[in-house]
Formats: C-alpha cells, sequence, structure tokens
C-alpha cells in the first residue's frame, strides 16, 4: 500500500494529514472531499460512521454548532493544506452557527483578519496603563464569562504504581503477547524549551520572556539556517504560521554550553524535538513517535534516535543490556549495543557523541502502539533524512560569540540573541522586553485573576475542565502556583471588559503529580497535570443577549465535541490506562557520578564538611544499587575530589552551574591513572571552557528558568536506609517473619551479646506478646523518649502498612532501619517455601508457657501460621526482597535451611497443601472469623491433630534440615555490625544485580555435580585419586556453564539471554578434563521452550577447580592441551543430565 493510501485511510491520524502535502497533490486518485476523515478510531472499536450534514432547518440550535465545530474539525486538515476553501464550497447549504467569543480571542482564519484590524486601531499607552489598573477592580458577575486555552505544555508527569522491575516485566509481558511494543530513545542532557511560534510564546518548563527562551528561540533559528541555507527565514516564518494557525507547539531538549553545567558540557549548542502537541480547543494531542518523525522531516528539525523492541526476546534483550552497561555505559557503546538488539533502529539527526559527547544522561523507555513498528517503516520510506543545504554556510555568530561579545546584563544578551535570530524567526519581543510603553516588569498581574477565572461562566468544556483541575489542585492545598501576566500578543484588544491573561501552572514538587495521578484513578474525567504548563485566559463581560446564549449554550456545545475527546481518555491506542503510561528512566552511572554524587553534593561538601558529604554519596548509590565493587571504587574517587575541592576552595562553595570547570580536569588526571579509573569515570577531557560566554542568569534562578524562591527551600536528604548510621542516629531492627522464624531467641542473643553491635549504642528490646494496645505506637514512642539507641521490634512485621509505620519512624526519630527474614527459597507466590512453613510450625508445636499463647497448647495454631502465611501472599520471594530492599535501603538475611537437604516428605508437604486449601476455603466463605465459628470447624479440628501426628513423625527430618541456631545467630550478628557501622553487605537479590552484569550462565547446583563426580569417580580409579587429592567436596561451593562474557563477546551477546532469564535449562556432561593445574566438565546445552540454548564459548564446559594462581578461564585450553597431551579427558557414559538456571552474573 502507498503512503498517501495507507496514511491517508480512516485509520490514519488527522494530525498527519498535513505533513502530506506534496503527496495529497500527486495524487490523482483522491479528491479533496475524501480527506475530510473521522477522528482515528482505536484499536479493537468499530469503525465509526462517517459524518453527513442534516438539512439546516431540522437542526436545534446545540445541535447546529456541534456539527459545525465538528465539520471543522473534521476538515481542518484539508484547510492546512490550502485545499480549505474547496473543502468549504463542497458542504450544502448557509455556513452554521458559529459560537461567540469576543473581538481579539476568534480561532483559525478569522484571528488573522481580526487582529490586523484591531492593530490599526491601537491602544494608547495612557488608556492602556488605566485598564491594567483598574482590572483590580473587575468584578465578576452573572454576565462574566471566561474562555481558557493550552498554549503550550509537555507530557504528563506519570509516576508508575509498581517498582521499576515490575514495570520492566510488565512492559515484556506486553510486547510477549502483541499488545504493544517497546520505544527506547536517547536522554539528552539539557532543559525543556517549548515553542508555539512567535505569537504563541516561547517557554521554558515553568517560566517566559527571559534568557533560557531567547536562547531556545535562537537555538531554534539556527537550526533553521543550517536546514534550509537561503530559504531559511521563508521557511522559519511559514513555520511560525503554520504553529499559530494548526495551533501546535513543539517541545525538545536544549543542549547549550551557556545556561549552566549538566553531565558534560557539550561541544555544540543544538536542540532534539521530543513531542509535537495539537493543542486545538480541547485536550491535547501528543502526536505519535512516527508522527513526529514525518513532522520534523517535513520541516528539517532534528530528531532523536529510536529503538523499537517488538519481540520478547528483543525487549528482554533490551533490559539486560542496559543492567550490563548502567555502571559504565557511555554513548558509543550503549547505541552500538541497542542498533544490534533492536528491531527497528532510527538514528538521531544529532549524534549525541558529535554534539554533546560520550557521557550519556540515559535511555527512556515507554509502551507504545503495536502498530507503530510499521508506522515508523511507512514513514521511515516516504519521509527520507532531509539535505542539510545552509551546513555548510556563514550561519552568522554563534550562540556562545553572541553572549560572549554581550556581557553587561541580561538584557542585552536576549537582545543581541533576539535580533541575531532575525524578523523572520522572532518579530515580537514584548515577552521579553514588553509593549505599548509597558516594559516586561509591568506584565504581572493581580493575584485575584486565578480566583476570578474560577469565578467565572465557562465559554467551553476545555475552559471548564482546566477550571476543575485548578480548582481541585487549590483545594487539595497541592504545593503549586497559579502566576498569571498579561498577555502582551493580545494587548491591542484589550478594554476593561475584555482582559487577556497568560497563566503559568507551575508544580513546586514531583510529590504533586503522583497525588495528582491517585485524584485522576478516584475521577476518570479529570484532565492530565502536565509539566510546562501555560494557558491563555480570557475574562470579559458579554451584553444580556451574548450572556444569556453563553449561559444556555456554552456548557453543552463543545462538551459534545471534546466529550468524544475524552471519551477515550482511558485507553491509548487499545492500551488500558495503566499500561499505556508505562514508562521507566533508565540512568547511567557515568552521568549520576558527575550530576548526583558531585554536583548536587556541593552543598553538603562546603556546609556540612567530608563526613556529612560522605554519607551523602553512600545514601545516593545505595539507593540506587549501586554495585559493591563500584561503591568501593567510587568512594575512592569522591573522597579524594572532596579534600581536591576543599582546599582549593575553603569555605567558598563552587558554583553548581559551573562545577565541571573544576570537576573535569579533576576527573581526566584521576582517569588517566588506570584502566579500571578510566571506566569508572566513562570518559573526560576536551573540556569546553564556558567563562566567557555564559550567559548572564538571575542567581534566583535554575537551570530552566525557574524561580527558586517560589519553591521554598529544598529539604536536606532522608532515607530510612542504613548508610553509614551517626551514633547520634537510631536503628531500627525488624522482623517480617512468621511465628516461629526465631526472632525473639534472636533479640535475646543479641541483647546478651558483650558490646552489642559494636558501637556502644544502647540496645533495646520490645517484645510484642509483652505489650498491651498498640504495638507499633508504643514503639515509636520509646523511640522518642531515646532516638539514638538501637531497638529490637520483637513482633512480626508482615505487611505494607507496618513499614510504612516503620519508615515514619525513622523520619520522625532520626533513625535507620533494618529487615531481618528468614532466609528461604520461596514461591511464585509466596516468599516462604513449604519447606520454611513446616519448621515454622514444628517450632511453634515444641513450645510450652508462650506468652502469646501460641503453642502447643494452641488448638489452632496451625491455622495461625497458614493466616501469616497468607499475609506475604502475592509476592515472590524475589519480589519480598527487592521492596524490603528498595524501602530500607539494606537486608539481613537469617540462615534457616541447609542448602543440601532432602526434598520435603510426601506426608508433611500433603498436610501443608491440605491446611492452604482450607485456609482459602475458609477466608472465602468466612473471612477472618476463627476456625471454630465457621463451617469448617470440624474439619479444622481434624486437620490441627494430623498436622501434629504428621510434623511429629517427621521431627527427626525437620530437626536435620535446620541451620544450627547458634551459627544463624552468629551470621545475623556479623550482618547487623555491618548496618550499624555503613558497610552494608548487598543482599542476593534481583534488584541489586542491575548494572554489574559481567557474564550470562547456567547456575548449576554443587550438589548435583559432586554426585555426578561420584559416579564417575566410582568407575575410574586415578579421577577417584584426583578429586580426593585437590578436596573437591570442601572446596566447590558453585558452578555454572557460562554462556557469554562481555568483554569476549560483547554486551549485546550477553543480553540476547535475558528472554530465558530465570528459566531452567538442561545440561549434559559428556566428558571429565582435567590436569594438575585444573578441572572442567564438558557440557551440551538443552532447549527452553523449544529453543536451544548455545554457548558463545567455543567449548562449553564448567570450570570445577583451578590451582593457586591459575585464572578460571584458563580452563579453556583443556581440549587444546588434551590434543597435546597435557591433560587428560575421561569420557562420561552414557552422559549424565542436570537441571541449572540461567542468569546474569
Amino acid at each position: 500500500m502507498s503512503l498517501s493510501s495507507s496514511l491517508l485511510s480512516p485509520h490514519t491520524p488527522r494530525r498527519l494529514l498535513p505533513l502530506l502535502l506534496p503527496l495529497r497533490l500527486s495524487s490523482s486518485s483522491v479528491s479533496a472531499p475524501a480527506l475530510a476523515m473521522p477522528p482515528r478510531r482505536e484499536q479493537g472499536k468499530p469503525p465509526p460512521r462517517k459524518w453527513k450534514p442534516k438539512a439546516a432547518a431540522a437542526d436545534s440550535p446545540s445541535t447546529t454548532a456541534s456539527a459545525a465545530a465538528a465539520a471543522a474539525d473534521i476538515a481542518a486538515p484539508v484547510e492546512r493544506m490550502t485545499l480549505g476553501s474547496q473543502a468549504a464550497r463542497a458542504g450544502p447549504g448557509p455556513g452554521p452557527a458559529q459560537l461567540w467569543v469576543p473581538r481579539g480571542y476568534a480561532t483559525s482564519a478569522a484571528s488573522s483578519s481580526s487582529s490586523s484590524a484591531v492593530a490599526e486601531q491601537g491602544v494608547s499607552s495612557e488608556k492602556l496603563s488605566r485598564i491594567i489598573k483598574g482590572a483590580a477592580d473587575f468584578a465578576v458577575d452573572n454576565s462574566t464569562f471566561t474562555e481558557a486555552q493550552i498554549r503550550a505544555t509537555f507530557y504528563p508527569k506519570f509516576e508508575n504504581e509498581k517498582s521499576d522491575q515490575e514495570t520492566r516485566t510488565r512492559m515484556i509481558e506486553m510486547v510477549s503477547h502483541g499488545l504493544a511494543n517497546l520505544e527506547v530513545t536517547l536522554k539528552h542532557s539539557g532543559s525543556l524549551f517549548m515553542y508555539a511560534g512567535h505569537r504563541g510564546g516561547a517557554y521554558a518548563k515553568n517560566s517566559f520572556g527571559n534568557v533560557y527562551t531567547a536562547v531556545g528561540v535562537f537555538v531554534l533559528g539556527r537550526l533553521f539556517r543550517e536546514a534550509w541555507g537561503k530559504e531559511a527565514p521563508k521557511m522559519q516564518a511559514e513555520f511560525n504560521d503554520f504553529l499559530e494557525k494548526n495551533r501546535i507547539s513543539i517541545s525538545m531538549e536544549l543542549v547549550t554550553a551557556v545556561l549552566g553545567d549538566h553531565g558534560q558540557r557539550p561541544k555544540d549548542d543544538y536542540a532534539v524535538i521530543t513531542a509535537v502537541t495539537e493543542l486545538g480547543h480541547g485536550k491535547p494531542k501528543f502526536y505519535s513517535t512516527p508522527e513526529v518523525i514525518a513532522f520534523c522531516r517535513k520541516w528539517r528539525l532534528p530528531t532523536n534516535h529510536i529503538w523499537l523492541f517488538s519481540t520478547r526476546k528483543s525487549a528482554a534483550s533490551f533490559f539486560a543490556a542496559y543492567d550490563a552497561l548502567c555502571e559504565e555505559g557511555t554513548a558509543t557503546p550503549v547505541c552500538k549495543a541497542l542498533d544490534e538488539i533492536a528491531d527497528i533502529a532510527v538514528p538521531g539527526s544529532k549524534d549525541h557523541v558529535k554534539v554533546q559527547g560520550e557521557i550519556l544522561e540515559g535511555l527512556v523507555a515507554r509502551v507504545v502502539s503495536r502498530e507503530s513498528s510499521a508506522q515508523m517503516e511507512e514513514v521511515l520510506r516516504n519521509f527520507p533524512q532531509p539535505p542539510l543545504d545552509g551546513v555548510d554556510s556563514d550561519l552568522g555568530p554563534s550562540l556562545r560569540e553572541i553572549c560572549a561579545a554581550n556581557r553587561s546584563d541580561e538584557k542585552q544578551q536576549i537582545k543581541a540573541l533576539l535580533e541575531n535570530v532575525g524578523a523572520s524567526m522572532c518579530p515580537d519581543h514584548s515577552d521579553w522586553f514588553g509593549k505599548s510603553g509597558l516594559d516586561a516588569q509591568s506584565r504581572n498581574a493581580d493575584r485575584s485573576v486565578v480566583t476570578k477565572f474560577l469565578q467565572a461562566h465557562p465559554t467551553d468544556y476545555a475552559t471548564k475542565k482546566l477550571q476543575e483541575m485548578i480548582r481541585l489542585m487549590k483545594q487539595r492545598h497541592f504545593p503549586a502556583a497559579f502566576k498569571c501576566y498579561w498577555n502582551y500578543h493580545k494587548i491591542d484588544s484589550l478594554s476593561n471588559d475584555n482582559l487577556y491573561y497568560k497563566m503559568v501552572i507551575h508544580v513546586h514538587s514531583d510529590s504533586v503529580f503522583r497525588r495528582y495521578q491517585q485524584e485522576m484513578r478516584r475521577n476518570q474525567g479529570l484532565w492530565p497535570l502536565y509539566r510546562g504548563f501555560f494557558v491563555d485566559v480570557n475574562l470579559f463581560k458579554a451584553n444580556n443577549k451574548k450572556s444569556a446564549e453563553l449561559s444556555k449554550d456554552g456548557d453543552a456545545l463543545l462538551k459534545n465535541i471534546n466529550g468524544a475527546l475524552d471519551s477515550n481518555s482511558s485507553a491509548v491506542d487499545g492500551l488500558a490506562d495503566e499500561d499505556s503510561n508505562l514508562m521507566v528512566k533508565l540512568k547511567f552511572l557515568t552521568y549520576k557520578i558527575r550530576t548526583f554524587l558531585i554536583r548536587n553534593g556541593l552543598s553538603t561538601l562546603f556546609k556540612d564538611g567530608s563526613s556529612a558529604y560522605r554519607t551523602y554519596y553512600l545514601r545516593q548509590m545505595k539507593n540506587w544499587g549501586t554495585s559493591a565493587s563500584k561503591q568501593k571504587e567510587l568512594s575512592k574517587m569522591l573522597d579524594e575530589w572532596a579534600v581536591y575541592i576543599a582546599r582549593k576552595y575553603g569555605n567558598k562553595q563552587l558554583s553548581s552551574s559551573t562545577y565541571l570547570s573544576e570537576a573535569e580536569p579533576f576527573l581526566e588526571q584521576y582517569a588517566k591513572r588506570s584502566p579500571a579509573n578510566q571506566a569508572l569515570i566513562g570518559a573526560a577531557g576536551n573540556l569546553v571552557q564556558t567563562e566567557n560566554f555564559l550567559a548572564i542568569l538571575d542567581a534566583q534562578r535554575d537551570e530552566e528558568g525557574d524561580l527558586q524562591s517560589e519553591r521554598g527551600a529544598s529539604p536536606s536528604p532522608t532515607s530510612t536506609s542504613a548508610d553509614v548510621v551517626p551514633k547520634t542516629e537510631g536503628l531500627i531492627v525488624f522482623f517480617p517473619g512468621i511465628p516461629g522464624c526465631a526472632k525473639s531467641a534472636l533479640c535475646k542473643e543479641i541483647l546478651n551479646t558483650p558490646g552489642g553491635l559494636g558501637d556502644n549504642r544502647p540496645l533495646h528490646s520490645l517484645m510484642g506478646d509483652m505489650i498491651k494496645g498498640k504495638y507499633w505506637q508504643k514503639v515509636a514512642d520509646e523511640r522518642k523518649k531515646k532516638p539514638a539507641r538501637i531497638t529490637l521490634a520483637d513482633k512480626n512485621a508482615p505487611n505494607e502498612e507496618v513499614w510504612k509505620q516503620i519508615e515514619d519512624m525513622c523520619h520522625t526519630t532520626k533513625a535507620a532501619a533494618v529487615p531481618v527474614i528468614p532466609d528461604s527459597e520461596g514461591t511464585d507466590s509466596n516468599p516462604f517455601s513449604l519447606d520454611a512453613l513446616a519448621v515454622f510450625m514444628f517450632r511453634v508445636l515444641q513450645r510450652v508457657n508462650h506468652p502469646g499463647n501460641l503453642d502447643k497448647a494452641s488448638p489452632n495454631a496451625g491455622y495461625v501460621l497458614l493466616m501469616f502465611y497468607h499475609l506475604y501472599d502475592g509476592k515472590s520471594r524475589r519480589e519480598f526482597e527487592n521492596e524490603l530492599y528498595e524501602r530500607f535501603g539494606s537486608l539481613v538475611k537469617m540462615p534457616l535451611l541447609k542448602p543440601d537437604r532432602a526434598p520435603l516428605p510426601g506426608d508433611v508437604k500433603a498436610i501443608l497443601d491440605e491446611g492452604i486449601s482450607l485456609f482459602r476455603l475458609h477466608q472465602n466463605m468466612h473471612g477472618r472469623a476463627e476456625p471454630s465459628k465457621g463451617s469448617y470447624a470440624k474439619e479444622w479440628a481434624q486437620w490441627e491433630q494430623r498436622l501434629r501426628v504428621i510434623l511429629f513423625g517427621n521431627s527427626d527430618y525437620l530437626n536435620s534440615i535446620q541451620v544450627p541456631f547458634d551459627l544463624a545467630v552468629k551470621e545475623v550478628l556479623e550482618q547487623l555490625k555491618a548496618v550499624a557501622k555503613g558497610d552494608v553487605k548487598t543482599p542476593d537479590t534481583a534488584k541489586r544485580k542491575f548494572g554489574n552484569i559481567i557474564f550470562s550462565a547456567v547456575r548449576l547446583t554443587p550438589a548435583d555435580i559432586l554426585g555426578l563426580l561420584r559416579e564417575v569417580a566410582a568407575k575410574n580409579t586415578d579421577v577417584n585419586s584426583f578429586l580426593n587429592k585437590i578436596k573437591l567436596e570442601d572446596s566447590l561451593n558453585k558452578a555454572h556453564v557460562t554462556l557469554a562474557h562481555k568483554r569476549a563477546h560483547g554486551v549485546a551477546a550477553v543480553a540476547s539471554y535475558g528472554i530465558y532469564q530465570n528459566q531452567e535449562v538442561p545440561v549434559s556432561f559428556d566428558a571429565l578434563f582435567y590436569n594438575d593445574k585444573m578441572a572442567a566438565l564438558g557440557a551440551q546445552l538443552g532447549a527452553v521452550n523449544g529453543e536451544q540454548i548455545k554457548s558463545k564459548n567455543e567449548w562449553p564446559h564448567s570450570t570445577l577447580w583451578t590451582a593457586p594462581g591459575v585464572a578460571p578461564k584458563e580452563a579453556n585450553t583443556l581440549p587444546q592441551l588434551v590434543a597435546e597431551g597435557k591433560a587428560k579427558r575421561v569420557p562420561i557414559e552414557p552422559p549424565i543430565t542436570v537441571s541449572g538456571v540461567l542468569d546474569f552474573y
């Protein structure tokens, strides 16, 4: 299907049609009326019926107006392609009625003619001054109306309800089931800049009319010169008109060296388009990525680097590749790996390495519609990368040259930038310098504007929805400002009864977005809260006749039209609402070193000293899950940086906006010392000196032009994680476990340990069974009395509600918290295995005179343990550990079961399964009622009796599989002491493995390998003698078959096994290879779900042993040594097969 036929089909988004003008005009088979398409239908919905005009006489006023607006909406693409007059003539009968709007605020084609007429009239400076001064007296009455239209905005800031790992898993599931594709883009390190044409305005994230937006306009204008050469002035003017006529704003990442330091000073000043938004007269519509590509290539604007992953294998491989690169990734290896893995790769117009450098901030991954791959391929075929006609011509003075030549003040720099960009790009400077005798400082409007806006009657549905949003945010006291300014672009239309403003919705805290999201879940009709949110507001008085018309028809008119726009808000391209917004930001450590650890730590270092700075950066790294090896390397480097910069600057703090002037040379010298340092730093050197051309920035503004003073002081970073814990801070040790996990016995041992946890802080234990009333409130009260002590919370803490209370205690009493959990394999739906549950029950049923009456005398002891067991239901072991570590930053595991134990006896497993089934039946029918009071009372009594008989009948087994208590106590004490002094051992959870992947392998159980070798040794005396000599039984603690190694085979090769992670793989061993220096088993890998697993190694094997001083990789040479007679090969006939688990290491 050709582009003209496929993209102009009923399924084509309306906003793509203006881009297809050349194709439309060249296609004789498509007539003008055929372009009047209905809106895009959502996936899975029936095709919409085509709109047909009814006879005018039969229409009611509201129906007529609605139909007229719908007709205008549908025909808009035709009008944009200069075919509007033909389309208008195609409609029968007279034009339908229009909603009246005040002069100067007419839309579309009407606006240009009316505005030019008004401009001729003009408004005297004296009269204007009177209007502005009198605006405070503008009273809201029954004839007061308001119209609000969004002028510029960026994507809503959505927070995933689930953890990043759960979000990643859900993304892979959606791709594998054909519900979506995974789209990944580069995150350039810059500032948000939005542009709505020279009439619509230029905006930073929360501001306009300053040096930040002037720089943005200049860079955008220069991109046009670079792309169009001599045609640039003409195309700039056409672009401005196009944005204004179609009410479109574009958003971009503005990357410059003149607005302050991020992760690396860019080599060039540039921008990359990140969003195109069609504002219309309702909720903003964001172009899909293929539409953005088509739009940008039509106008020759720069696009981002984009990757699409449409299969389970490629999506899983992407996340594995990130995990392998996130601690040392830079632009070149990251882009190379993703190019190899992705199903579709679209290179960016701007090469990150050439314009920004090697330091890469991160990647943004989100789900997009399944059709995006086909749409992208179609766009790439029909919209090739455009030429750059002006790239070799003289583009005039650069941004850095202009800023360097105008150093007197900010206004001078702004004026020079706007004059250099030219009148075709920016003919109106009123947002920066005022108009009609009023300077920019006079644009601040009266604070009462927001109140009047909320009180006035809305003229349309969009205004009503914006009022609803602002009203809710004010009622909930969300920390946000609604700042209003006079709209200087409408200055000539002002009168005492017709006032125009720009409203900036400035969210002060990211928590607002999360809280607003919760409100949206309760009220599906709410519009999203956008980042970068600017609204044009018109307050006006209507005469009695118009007032009556507006009151009657205004609310219903556009509700009929825009109601359709809202009706699909719960689904995007066929995706459920919770899935349509799935997105994860994946940042790289080489960037975070510079921004988070060095730049953001400057205030702590200079105000509180090196010790506090060390606490700060350790907390950051632990929160990120940085690997232990990287933490050690970074600690050494950051300690050296702290000494270096403190000596050089003394008590004068280094400016965060120019911190790279000092940090980059330091990092460059540090990197030169060793290859390991170079890998740690990522890239350093070639520092761009900014001192002579840095833009003159208001000291009260941040890097994106936002007033810092309006935000309030940023709170000091707090965390419940156990970092280097100062002795003035307390520690809460708590137990997310099940009765019988030995927490009380453990607390007694800790209390009786000489020296406590090794730091002289007093220990205090509160036993839950001895406390009357609300236990956790009692803990909080006791902690407030002596916040510096270590509290042992001797009570099971089984759910998130309790964990939240503990987090609150940490904040209120300045403490860290550490969970102590029984070590158990768990199941897919519960963090505790049946083996662990059996041991817990066995222990409880041996108790006598327990303070909580949960012992052998308790008739419902088994039921109580099942109740606790089910409190954890729904979480796998990995999810359980991940969540605890994310919340508290550390995790202590108490050994429980021996790893080489025999399987659970059949009768024990059967009685537990029966109890679980009975518990679920009871819970479904009776909730939390006691078992003796339900309809299953008889069954419970019989089960409890049989449980005791079976457990005590297997007492030898249950005693034998437990790790001796004294050894468990010793290990827990070591871990707790490490937490107390800050030397936290990273727990073995999937969360903590991310970022330090070196290789992929099939993990084998040492017991299986030793059992296999015993069989071989029994048949071969030489092998038996060799194994006894090297004492393999004592030394073999782990075994694996390597599949791919990052250094030897590349990131993409390692990541390609991501789809098989945690899957069981059969491994057959056919021979033993050994000599006096090493030993290994030759391996043949089996299949997973019918797909053969293949190792990237020429000889797949499992290394068993190497002599001191021999590297394990030397085992790769054993087949060659056998051929040379320097090693022995003992066949295993028939081959012995064991199972292993594929994972990353």
